[in-house]
């Protein structure tokens, strides 16, 4: 999977990847060929007195010394350059690939473990791809080039590599085979930090509201604890590691002194043969070494590689139709036919054979009682879902085969729970229009009711908000959505129990502004108070995912005992009356 995921994402940086290993392999050839440059100058110039001959050498070991230096610098500047690009790339491709997922892939995910995908395990990736293109191309050179050349300079002391290689690779494998189960753990017990991180703080007032501090954090405790556990598992497993390979690297030197040493005194080698045999057999064990400290990253970047391609290879629910279609009249009708909508893996399914037809300038309510798939009906408007069964039509044309450009220009949705970004009130007013004028937004927060309270704000349109809009209430948040949406100019208007968060003065207030406000636009308001939707055109009661009553207030009292029983449980029968 990993090898995959790179062959992919670095097939446009080729250029770069050839210059990584060529400046590489000429920086390996450099460092390998000083060793048997210092046996000369021991053998031919110091033990012989020549001093000219080491100069001359020594002159060559300076330059060889320089070019090791110069590539191996522009080496390590492209690797770093392209392992960066790597990690953009990763991240970008995750990115436009969840803004493509419908709410269902979303929540199957989830947002903690799709921000860890996005972040750590890119990073994870990223740095094996820059210590591989630091590291991993000269080790494979440098140790079989170190052979070559020890083999050259004494091929009896050199059979101890023999021995020595096969310890150093079971060392490797057995180490390796142990970490990868462990970062897998360690990947998901970082999901579960961002999880249980993200719950408590957007949950602080709930928390603080129920006292219940002393057990969020003892439910801190827990996930900490489980991967403090897995990392100390991997952990002792790289503290064996060390010493393990150090161990098998001074043996070998030892060993090497120990038989060069009674090969000189026999006359079969040279001092400076010696030399350049312990020089090599370091930098292959160095090799090695490198090798094994890259084969550590490669466990748990495989894990990573693994997560990123399930998020890339999952295909949206919701696909974009190959050949849009325009409206030719863009007026904001909105027809459901027989609409049925089943979440994967369900039983039974949230709606069945939904059908109604909303106009514009006519305000139509739905209502029912909790999880009765109001809000999932609103969304397959807008496309959040697509319907399992039958048709959503907005101006006549299925919502499938519409220009999602259109159909987001068309379709302006105040969800349950409003979110304002990180910004300004006017940056929030703005998002769904950039160019309106601040005399568009004012007119906007005066029809939502948040006029009075945004003037009052030191800063005005300019008041800094923050993520989520934490730092003004509910009801205030709900109205600066709902202004939002109005700046915006939908031709259909769709409000998910937008009023719930205000008082009855406000929301009647409200709902007469609209009425002034968007006489020529279609609007389909989900509530569950009566008072809210009683007003409207056409009211459509669901029960159990199915339309159970279709009319006005007065109609449906008398015809629909579901509607009459929801507006009895709030108000009197002569207040439902009047």
């Amino acid at each position: 999977m990993l090898l995959r995921l790179l062959r992919v994402q670095l097939r446009p940086y080729g250029k770069e990847i050839t210059l990584v290993v060529l400046f590489q392999f000429v920086q390996t050839l450099a460092t390998l060929y000083l060793p048997t440059l210092n046996a000369d100058i021991i053998d031919d110039g110091v033990v012989k007195g020549d001093t000219a001959h080491i100069m001359r050498l020594g002159l060559v070991m300076l330059g060889v010394t320089l070019v090791q230096i110069v590539c191996s610098v522009v080496a390590v500047y492209y690797g770093a350059r392209t392992s960066m690009a790597l990690g953009r790339d990763l991240r970008a491709a995750i990115f436009h690939r969840v803004q493509d997922f419908s709410v269902q892939e979303v929540n199957r995910f989830g947002p903690p473990s799709l921000i860890t995908r996005t972040t750590n395990d890119v990073q994870q990736i990223q740095l094996l791809v820059l210590m591989t293109f630091t590291m991993m191309v000269t080790a494979p050179i440098m140790c079989v080039g170190g052979i070559v050349l020890a083999l050259r300079q004494d091929t009896a002391l050199s059979s101890l590599l023999l021995v020595v290689l096969p310890v150093m690779i079971a060392i490797l494998g057995v180490i390796v085979t142990l970490m990868r189960p462990l970062f897998r753990a360690m990947q998901e017990r970082i999901d579960r930090i961002n999880q249980v991180l993200r719950e408590q703080i957007t949950g602080i007032r709930v928390i603080r509201a129920f006292v219940r501090d002393r057990h969020e954090r003892e439910r801190f405790a827990v996930a900490n604890a489980e991967l403090t556990d897995v990392s100390l598992k991997v952990g002792r497993l790289m503290a064996l590691m060390f010493p393990s390979v150090m161990l098998v690297v001074n043996v070998s030197s030892v060993a090497v002194v120990w038989f060069g040493g009674h090969r000189i005194a026999d006359g079969a080698m040279e001092v400076g043969a010696l030399t350049a045999v312990i020089s090599y057999l370091m930098q292959i064990l160095m090799s090695i070494m490198m090798s094994l400290f890259l084969f550590m990253m490669v466990p748990r970047a495989e894990v990573c590689a693994e997560r990123i391609k399930e998020v890339l290879d999952t295909e949206p629910s919701v696909h974009p139709p190959a050949d849009p279609v325009v409206p030719e009249r863009r007026i904001g009708e909105l027809e459901l036919r027989s609409v049925d909508f089943r979440y994967p893996g369900a039983e039974e399914p949230v709606l069945s054979g939904v059908s109604f037809t909303a106009r514009p300038g006519r305000t139509t309510a739905i209502i029912g009682s909790t999880g009765s798939g109001k809000t999932t009906l609103l969304n397959l408007i807008p496309r959040l879902f697509d319907a399992s069964a039958g048709e959503v039509l907005v101006d006549g044309v299925n919502v499938r085969e519409l220009d999602p450009a259109v159909l987001a220009r068309v379709v302006g949705l105040v969800p349950q729970a409003p979110y304002l970004f990180s910004g300004t009130v006017a940056s929030n007013l703005r998002y769904g229009r950039p160019d309106a004028s601040d005399d568009e937004l004012w007119q906007a927060l005066e029809t939502a009711q948040a006029r009075e309270f945004v003037e009052a704000m030191p800063g005005g349109l300019d008041e800094p908000i923050a993520q989520g809009g934490t730092n003004v209430s509910g009801g205030q948040r709900q109205r600066l959505a709902i202004a939002r949406t109005l700046v915006h100019r939908p031709e259909i208007y769709l409000f998910d129990d937008s009023f719930s968060a205000l008082d009855y003065a406000t929301d009647a207030r409200l709902r007469a502004a609209l009425a002034e406000r968007i006489t020529d636009a279609t609007i389909v308001i989900v509530a569950q108070r009566v008072s809210t939707i009683r007003d409207a055109d056409q009211i459509i009661v669901l029960d159990e995912g199915r339309v159970v009553g279709s009319g006005d207030h007065a109609g449906l009292m008398d015809t629909c005992p579901t509607y009459r029983e929801i507006v009895l449980s709030q108000l009197t029968e002569q207040e439902a009356a009047a």
